[in-house]
């Protein structure tokens, strides 16, 4: 099988978000797979699908510093991009890839996993979705649907501004911040801290394709966007930068909000699970669930299961044991997969809502 690589070198920051996001609404069950690679000339801050901005980036300090903030088709948490991270995006036709997530993630990580190891790097697949170096992160992936095409998106690691990245989260205090900065120096690492030497991205992708042609057993042919295909990311940057998008969890969050009456309370939580964050606001009427917003950085396929998964739950009572047999009934029945995060996280999570802890 054909895979036809497109790499756009350094583009703006919105060019890097929205060439993957233009291309997928380009495939079809007859495409070839594409693999799209760049970097973006200056920096930006890119937050998961399921997010709320307001509740994970520091908005105040991006508008002093001229970072943008876009929302992604993919799961997630928020993080600082810059022209130090080389993206890699695959995007399938999605008969033609893994139906699962829990089997996207160990295939396509593994050729940046040995090209890592052919570099001198001792990098392993760490589930769900992340690659780790003695214990440190040097990158993560996520996995989306976007119409017709299966993403996988990741990145190479040459090197990453913690100073930065600790800054444009939303932290309770300027000491908490501090100590997240250290956390992240500590837990993260780079090409730049691995190596002597980086090699160039040219050396780098050459390495890259040759390990896809054996683990996914492709043949890799460098290609140029058609025009078909840069009309969608032009198209797909006018939806990026819309508003409308960016904010759309905040949107939801104001609709859950006005339905408050005397006998209804909102009220939030937020669970940990292995598979990402999970933050709820649950209104809640006589023991039940009158409506529902999930969100977190989480990865859900397909992205909507998770809006249909809270409207499914409305009405179900906020009973331990039932509410998650609940939970795992709507899910089969919805088709929806949340890598790392079972039923009884969901669970733990609304009921966290009900007697919010202090």
């Amino acid at each position: 099988m054909r895979l036809r690589v497109i790499d756009f070198g350094e583009v703006s920051a919105l060019r890097s978000q929205a060439v993957f996001h233009g291309i997928a609404k380009t495939i079809d069950a007859n495409s070839d797979p594409v693999l799209v690679m760049s970097s973006p000339s200056e920096p930006y801050v890119c937050v998961g699908m399921h997010q709320q901005i307001d509740r994970e980036v520091d908005e105040e300090y991006c508008r002093q510093n001229n970072l943008p903030i876009y929302r992604r088709h993919v799961g997630g948490g928020a993080v600082y991009l810059d022209k130090n991270q080389y993206f890699t995006q695959f995007i399938y036709p999605q008969g033609k890839a893994p139906k699962l997530a829990g089997q996207l993630y160990p295939l396509f990580i593994e050729p940046v996993v040995r090209t890592y190891k052919e570099l001198g790097i001792e990098a392993q697949f760490r589930p769900a979705n992340d690659i780790h170096v003695n214990g440190r992160k040097i990158g993560g992936t996520g996995a989306a649907s976007i119409d017709d095409a299966t993403v996988m998106a990741g990145s190479f690691m040459f090197d990453f501004d913690t100073e930065i990245m600790a800054k444009c989260l939303k932290v309770p205090s300027e000491k908490f911040r501090d100590k997240l900065k250290t956390t992240l120096d500590d837990y993260m690492t780079t090409m730049v801290k691995e190596l002597e030497t980086v090699p160039s991205k040219e050396d780098l992708r050459e390495k890259f394709l040759a390990h896809c042609a054996n683990v996914l057993k492709v043949t890799p042919e460098l290609s140029k966007a058609s025009e078909e295909e840069l009309a969608a990311i032009e198209m797909a940057e006018k939806e990026l930068q819309d508003p409308d998008w960016t904010y759309v969890q905040g949107r939801k969050f104001v609709e859950l909000g006005v339905k408050i009456s005397a006998d209804t309370h909102l009220t939030e939580s937020a669970h940990k699970a292995p598979g990402g964050l999970i933050r709820i606001h649950l209104l809640n009427r006589d023991t039940k669930i009158d409506d529902l917003m999930i969100a977190g950085d989480f990865t859900c396929l397909p992205p909507e299961g998770v809006d249909q998964l809270a409207g499914r739950l409305k009405g179900e009572n906020l009973q331990a044991g039932e509410l998650a047999t609940a939970i795992d009934k709507a899910m089969n029945e919805l088709a929806v997969e949340m890598v790392g995060v079972s039923a009884v996280d969901i669970e733990t999570a609304i009921l966290g809502a009900v007697q919010p802890q202090e």
